[in-house]
């Protein structure tokens, strides 16, 4: 077969077919500053250092896609929420922006073009994409109606939100919809090629399935059908497999896979139905030997690399910052040399 672009190779792997090879993500979204010789607050200021940055980290490991977010919290950021930056980490949410339940009522969506931080993100993806044009995708990231009032309110508020006040769940939920469908869109202009919907709450690891079914599974059912792109839902990390036939309902083009579920399993639920994305432990990455790293991405490929519709990642969507070069140099090596289709080494070896 011949070599195909990034951008061949994961739109023919998202319709359920065997590309070239299998694509992988490497989503290193901190990285780029160390790359360039900046702290991480520095490195996210500007938008011109995450689009450098995300250029250089494709260059440097091969990888198949450019990610087009900064952090997840620049969504509470924009309601006028605190953002924490750490030297080592991602940036984390502050203070929660509702303190009292009966602040939902006076919530209004952000404007997104008119929000310095969302402004700063939709420019650096479009000068990832005048890098880049059709080369490899951009990927946006959305985090979900259901989930974002983790950071809006609080875990414990928002758990005790959902059991026993139904009219401002329900108001809560609209105003999200309109600023998470808005706000997607806008990076699917801006130049992103999918929507990552990040809906950690939406996990088994969270809430029950039934809950979930009962009220977020509406809210994503709504809210994708209005996203003007593909997307994938991820879970950052929680379990996926109790919910996959809900998932496939929602309309989503992909699903993102947990460390804590066997990826075989996954991805026989999810044949022909939606590609699956996953799962290396990037908690575990930071300590890999190249021997722990090859094994890792091998047993990966074997698990969910026949018939296509695998994309190998790390399990949560962002690659600690601990995480050294030399791994994800081998993470790199061992895919172009292993991933090539057809699996032959998978039939008589995996």
């Amino acid at each position: 077969m011949y070599p195909m672009t990034s951008m061949q190779r994961v739109l023919t792997t998202m319709q359920q077919r065997e590309p070239d090879r299998i694509p992988f993500f490497l989503h290193v979204t901190m990285h780029g500053a160390r790359e360039l010789g900046l702290t991480i607050r520095e490195y996210f200021s500007r938008a011109e250092h995450v689009a450098e940055g995300q250029i250089r980290m494709r260059e440097k490991y091969g990888h198949d896609c450019l990610n087009g977010a900064f952090y997840a919290p620049a969504e509470v950021e924009a309601w006028g929420g605190e953002v924490i930056f750490r030297d080592d980490g991602p940036p984390n949410s502050g203070m929660p922006i509702i303190r009292s339940s009966q602040d939902i009522f006076g919530l209004t969506p952000p404007s997104i073009h008119d929000t310095p931080c969302l402004a700063e993100v939709l420019k650096a993806q479009r000068l990832m994409k005048e890098r880049i044009g059709n080369e490899a995708p951009i990927i946006g990231l959305a985090v979900s109606p259901f989930s974002l009032p983790v950071m809006q309110m609080g875990f414990e508020a928002y758990i005790e939100l959902m059991y026993k006040q139904p009219t401002l769940f329900a108001r809560l939920m609209a105003v999200n919809e309109e600023f998470c469908v808005a706000w997607a869109n806008a990076q699917l202009e801006a130049g992103a090629t999918f929507i990552c919907y990040a809906d950690p709450v939406a996990s088994p690891t969270i809430v029950p399935p039934d809950m979930y079914r009962t009220l977020g599974f509406p809210v994503a059912k709504r809210t994708l059908a209005r996203i003007k792109g593909p997307t994938a839902i991820h879970f950052a990390s929680g379990r996926c497999l109790a919910i996959i036939d809900d998932i496939v309902r929602t309309g989503t083009s992909a699903i993102g896979v947990s460390t804590q579920e066997n990826l075989a399993d996954v991805k026989t639920a999810c044949s022909g139905r939606l590609a699956v994305v996953g799962n290396l432990n990037g908690i575990e990455m930071r300590r890999w030997t190249p021997e722990e790293t090859r094994m890792a991405v091998k047993a990966a490929i074997a698990e969910g690399g026949r018939g296509g519709g695998f994309i190998l990642s790390d399990n949560h969507g962002e690659i600690p910052w601990q995480v050294q070069e030399a791994v994800l140099h081998e993470i790199s090596e061992t895919v172009h040399q292993w991933g090539g289709y057809p699996l032959q080494w998978v039939a008589t070896d995996g």
